[in-house]
């Protein structure tokens, strides 16, 4: 056994520190203010949240890490509440645990024009477990009104020095003070992984300690070595954090919060050198011989033999036989779990079952596409919803999903069979997430990005005057791959008669849907069709006002906020055509046009928007056509595409004015 004792002299730090250094530094003047000029909409302000990490040695013969916290809320009305819910999640493996101490937490009101606490009651923690290796410990602060100001601070003792907690500078409120300090012996190695768009300060100390090895050989005496090493502070400091607030096109916050992350990376003298840092083909090697991943397709499964005769019968060549076994898993078989990598039960039991998580489904078709002869290999991967997958560490909890690809000749295919209605060789929006792997003896590494998906829609309508005294044409919609698979859901959930209910409410009352028909609804490999008749009685008015476009612009700028701190994440680049032409209706002239316009938003004319409207004679001819050739822009970025999606609901709104004659 070997235990170390380890001493640290206390770092003294020269910077600036947060005016809530020390607990109970609550005033008056504080409580008294209302607003915050960081964000005068905000429903609460973290005043200062400083958290501190000490690697140390315990008495069970290796190192601890100590957390300290220390977070002050000014809750600022009843929406902000939620920050009085206070949750610390803690982890054990059965034989290490980590656990909590020192809690210590106040609320403070004005009542009277003094400052009056109400503290939390230990009864007042609860437990509750998730599973077997993860507990969550809550308490709810005492006594929360509008203007509450709250105050907490605890202690978590932890034997997992490779997990240190990532520590958050931004979230859902501003925070005018966040600080996180992370000392540790120099003969541990961290990586600091450092995500979003702020900077923050940063100081490093360096020092000698004295350290006291006490080494023991069970029944025999115990023996001290003395020797020094050198330990490091490392401070982070971020002051005036704003809010990170949710926008349209974001694949998930969590990709761009302001936060630090750990990861042990080795041991060095006087410790026995080691390495933690596993590689991309270890990680591989392990799920290929995991009985819950690669161990399932890896054999011979001769209990597929029976029903793969009856799949591949007639089968002409290889793609073929891949089309064959993909429709078999997609139509005939139920996805029970769409947050999955690795199987819970048996490939032979989710053969039979017909149902089973994304991975179990998927790793059954790659196993099938083996069975067929067919060169198939897993993939894992994170989706967008999850947040990036960081390609310098190997790390195997940042996956949460499954798919299959399948090489024919020189052609690669990547196959999800766990959605009806998708397609073969098509993948959802939310698997272009970047750097994904390839499971095979290589971890061949795969890049899987958004701007490679190309959403194409072209809708064009006929409108001319009807005999009756209204106008009436038919509109032809040809969507794009990923609207197709959407609209396929909404006609399936809804039947066809409300859906078209619904596509009626989108025109308006004075315009009536009808004769709906829609082509390619169960050719999942190709967009679908729409086409229906569009009737439109104008009021009789003297002067008539009249949107060419109807219900196919853009009403409003997707990009609301004049600035935007993190990148736009399109699902796909979009190119957008709408085409009119049109009979002037019956006793009107035309009064006033709108212009035509060009607006390019690269230099190269890659990306633009174009709104071409002529007449001639008796017929108005319209195209708009917006064509983004990215999914993806930075933050600089940001505001040329709303100046750009601006002249594009400028150009949509416009109408044309009829005056009777």
């Amino acid at each position: 056994m070997l235990t170390v004792l380890v001493g640290f002299l206390s770092l003294i730090c020269h910077a600036q520190q947060s005016p809530y250094d020390k607990f109970g530094k609550v005033t008056v003047e504080a409580l008294r203010k209302k607003l915050y000029s960081i964000d005068s909409s905000a429903n609460a302000v973290v005043l200062s949240d400083i958290g501190a990490v000490v690697i140390e040695g315990n008495s069970k013969g290796w190192f601890s890490s100590i957390t300290t916290r220390h977070k002050v809320v000014h809750i600022l009305n009843k929406s902000g509440y939620g920050f009085a819910d206070v949750e610390i999640d803690l982890y054990t493996n059965g034989e290490n645990e980590e656990r909590l101490e020192d809690v210590k937490a106040v609320t403070y009101n004005l009542e009277g024009g003094n400052v009056v606490e109400s503290k939390l009651e230990k009864s007042n923690i609860f437990t509750e477990k998730n599973d077997k290796n993860h507990i969550t410990k809550k308490f709810t602060m005492p006594n929360v009104k509008e203007g509450s100001i709250i105050e907490f601070q605890y202690k978590v003792s932890s034997d997992f020095i490779s997990n240190i907690d990532a520590w958050r500078f931004q979230g859902s409120a501003p925070r005018l003070w966040s600080e996180f300090r992370f000392t540790v012996p120099q003969f541990f190695s961290y990586a600091f992984v450092s995500h979003g768009y702020l900077k923050a300060i940063t100081e490093k100390k360096d020092q000698v300690n004295r350290f006291a090895v006490r080494t023991s050989s069970g029944a025999g005496p115990s023996n001290d070595v003395n020797f020094s090493a050198g330990v490091t502070e490392y401070r982070w400091v971020m002051k005036d954090v704003p809010e990170l607030k949710p926008e349209n096109f974001t694949s998930t916050l969590e990709n761009h919060v302001a936060k630090i992350e750990f990861q042990l990376v080795s041991q060095s003298e006087p410790l026995p050198p080691r390495t933690f840092r596993n590689t991309w083909t270890n990680l591989s090697k392990e799920l290929l011989e995991s009985e819950h991943f690669g161990a399932n397709i890896s054999g011979s499964n001769y209990w597929l033999d029976d029903e793969m005769k009856i799949i591949l019968g007639g089968a002409n060549n290889d793609l073929e036989k891949a089309q064959r076994i993909f429709n078999y898993i997609r139509d005939g078989y139920t996805c029970t779990s769409y947050v999955r990598y690795t199987t819970d039960q048996s490939l032979k039991a989710v053969f039979k079952a017909r149902k089973g998580s994304v991975s179990e489904l998927n790793l059954l078709l790659v196993a099938m596409l083996r069975h067929a002869g067919l060169q198939a290999d897993p993939i894992i991967l994170s989706q967008t919803n999850r947040g990036h997958v960081v390609e310098e560490y190997p790390m195997l909890s940042r996956f949460n999903y499954l798919i299959a690809m399948v090489k024919i000749q020189d052609q690669v295919i990547y196959l999800d069979a766990s959605h009806e209605r998708l397609g073969f060789g098509r993948l959802l929006p939310s698997c272009y997430n970047g750097h994904a792997r390839v499971i095979n003896e290589e971890a061949t590494p795969l890049y899987l990005y958004a701007d490679s998906l190309k959403e194409k829609n072209v809708t064009a309508l006929f409108l001319t005057n009807d005999p009756k005294g209204f106008m009436s044409g038919n509109l032809k919609k040809n969507p794009g791959y990923y609207e197709s698979f959407r609209t396929r859901g909404r006609v399936k959930e809804k039947g066809k008669d409300v859906f078209m209910k619904e596509l009626g409410k989108e025109y308006g009352s004075d315009i009536k849907i009808t004769s709906i028909r829609i082509d390619s609804l169960t050719n999942y490999d190709e967009p679908i069709a729409i086409e229906y008749r569009l009737e439109y009685t104008p009021e009789k008015e003297s002067i008539l006002y009249f949107n060419p476009l109807f219900g196919e612009g853009y009403k409003k700028n997707p990009f609301k906020s004049e600035e935007r701190r993190y990148p736009v994440e399109m699902p796909y680049a979009i190119d957008e055509t709408y085409v009119l032409t049109m009979d002037i209706p019956e006793g009107y002239v035309v009064d006033e046009l709108p212009k035509q316009m060009v607006a390019k938003y690269d230099e190269e004319g890659k990306s633009f928007f174009e709104y071409r409207i002529q007449q001639s004679d008796n017929i108005i001819s319209l195209r708009s056509r917006i064509k983004l050739d990215r999914a993806f822009y930075e933050p600089e970025e940001y505001f040329g595409l709303r100046e750009f999606f601006n002249l594009v609901v400028k150009k949509h709104n416009e109408q044309i004015v009829f005056k009777k004659k």
